[in-house]
């Protein structure tokens, strides 16, 4: 189960928390707690705007909600979350114009860099989706998190889309390449420690389901519970040998094809 709580004051997020966790008692065990802030101009800790390109209003409605082509989850959603840890220093080492080309943005503007002036590899670049002439959107609610003494930050990603296929697609074009071992660049500095997907039920799913409905199953309904980590080697190897696709991304328990769809 994924609990996403959002305030701009912290001391609500709090109350909220400790409000569920009590009553679910001992029926969760907690894998991990991530306490997000905002960073100056909605920034990541690597400088650059997150978020720029989200939609609004009712873009990111049809970008993040479930409709007809799935109509027994209609009006629900899903989320990846990951947890990206940033070489802060090893970033800061590296000149601006450097950083730019490997966002694919200007970082004290924020203003993208021109088409033909983006390199293959810029993240923006590699998470632009678009299938049969449509951009293929999602909305991102990222935040920044970190602990300085133990030298724990980076950026919680968090992704709602109206499918997986579309995170999924953009992770494996950051991973593996498009076209393969073409990776993103900014994975040279961030490592994704973890990586979960979960299915977003809506008010009126939940209220329909009840301990006899067997028409829930595990293949259609499943949300992992559990976090796997996985170390910067293994993903360095991925980019140097992608495996062949097997559905899977193999990130954390992103490694189980997802069969919400």
């Amino acid at each position: 189960m994924l609990f996403h709580i959002r305030s701009v004051r912290m001391d609500l997020c709090f109350e909220l928390a400790s409000q569920i966790m009590s009553r679910v008692g001992t029926a969760v065990t907690t894998i991990d707690e991530v306490h997000g802030f905002k960073y100056f101009d909605d920034r990541d800790l690597l400088g650059f705007v997150d978020g720029t390109e989200n939609p609004t209003d009712q873009d990111a409605v049809n970008a993040t909600t479930i409709g007809q082509e799935d109509p027994a989850f209609a009006g629900g959603s899903y989320v990846i979350t990951q947890k990206y840890l940033h070489d802060v220093k090893r970033w800061n080492a590296i000149s601006i114009s450097e950083q730019e080309n490997i966002i694919g943005r200007h970082k004290l503007s924020d203003i993208e860099q021109q088409d033909s002036a983006k390199a293959p590899y810029a993240h923006n670049v590699l998470t632009t989706i678009i299938e049969d002439g449509e951009q293929l959107e999602i909305v991102r609610d990222n935040m920044p998190f970190g602990e300085i003494g133990k030298g724990e930050f980076g950026t919680y990603f968090i992704g709602y889309a109206r499918s997986p296929h579309r995170i999924e697609q953009m992770l494996e074009n950051m991973f593996v390449g498009r076209p393969p071992g073409n990776y993103d660049r900014l994975l040279d500095f961030s490592r994704a420690a973890t990586g979960s997907l979960f299915y977003v039920p809506s008010a009126t799913f939940l209220d329909d389901v009840s301990p006899e409905d067997n028409g829930i199953t595990a293949s259609s309904a499943e949300a992992p519970v559990e976090v796997e980590r996985r170390g910067a080697d293994s993903l360095d190897t991925a980019r140097r040998h992608p495996p062949v696709s097997d559905g899977s991304l193999g990130i954390g328990s992103l490694k189980k094809k997802a069969n919400h769809e």
